[in-house]
């Protein structure tokens, strides 16, 4: 049985503010017990204010975020999964990257985001990821961790089950999705998402995501869930932010996939023909 903590922030404009919330709840969870922390997509800087961002953005090795994240998981030897920051990548552009750092405060792992969020919803609201972020082009599982095979991804990359697939069939034991999720979409998808994704890859879903009414005007939804791998709940934070934990066991994979051995059924799909 491994002890995980997950941290639902509400995070802001100022990355000096987001920091310190970062290191507060790395010694909450190891305090309480936590061989890893997960944290939401964007846990340093959320800002739709381009302008205003464009000012804290920083390449990796300058990111104040990640460099007080890194020390304080040295401090209290714990694990921890970035879900993402904003950083700088050069030709004007930005990755949305995540980070695995193990207990020496080494950087184990970078994922990219992949699929990025371009869309226009009936609340009025307009996303373009594109116009800013590069999207990332490697799918990556981290071996070794407390979780055992670690599979990364963020937010948006939850609605292609086909890279969750591709991390299943690489031997993943957990895939981490933190996310940002919007509260149109988080009421009507987020929770039956998570679920899907946990049953169809036979896995444990960790899913760090932000929450309330954030500086930059947007509202986040919340429920930070950790999901076993048959589709049970082990975690839903709700709508508060804070740090909550979670204790999963991996032998559970083996028991489900025993009584649905779906993966072991997968076969090459042919091209569809249109009669």
């Amino acid at each position: 049985m491994t002890r995980i903590a997950l941290f639902q922030s509400t995070t802001g404009i100022d990355p000096a503010t987001s920091l310190r919330a970062l290191e507060t709840a790395i010694g909450e969870a190891a305090g309480g017990g936590a061989e890893m922390l997960f944290t939401p997509e964007m846990s340093g800087l959320l800002d739709r204010d381009s302008a205003r961002a464009s000012k804290n953005l920083r390449k990796e090795d300058e990111d104040e975020v990640l460099a007080g994240c890194r020390e304080a998981a040295r401090r209290h030897r714990i694990w921890l999964h970035i879900g993402s920051l904003a950083i700088r990548v050069g030709n004007g552009k930005v990755a949305n990257r995540g980070f695995v750092i193990d207990r020496e405060g080494q950087i184990r792992a970078r994922y990219d985001k992949i699929h990025l969020f371009d869309v226009d919803l009936p609340t009025g609201e307009s996303w373009r990821e594109s116009n800013t972020y590069s999207a990332g082009k490697e799918v990556v599982v981290v071996n070794g961790t407390p979780v055992g095979k670690l599979g990364l991804t963020i937010c948006y990359d939850l609605r292609f089950p086909g890279l969750f697939a591709r991390l299943a069939e690489a031997d993943a034991d957990v895939i981490a999705v933190p996310a940002a999720f919007t509260v149109p979409t988080g009421h009507a998808h987020w929770h039956v998402l998570q679920r899907a994704r946990a049953i169809e890859a036979g896995l444990f879903i960790v899913a760090a995501a932000q929450v309330g009414h954030h500086e930059d005007g947007r509202n986040t939804f919340g429920h930070s869930l950790v999901v076993d791998p048959w589709g049970e709940l082990l975690l839903d934070m709700g709508e508060e932010s804070g740090v909550g934990f979670a204790d999963i066991d991996l032998k559970r994979i083996s028991e489900v996939r025993s009584r649905i051995p779906a993966l072991n059924h997968r076969r090459p799909i042919p091209d569809a023909v249109t009669l």
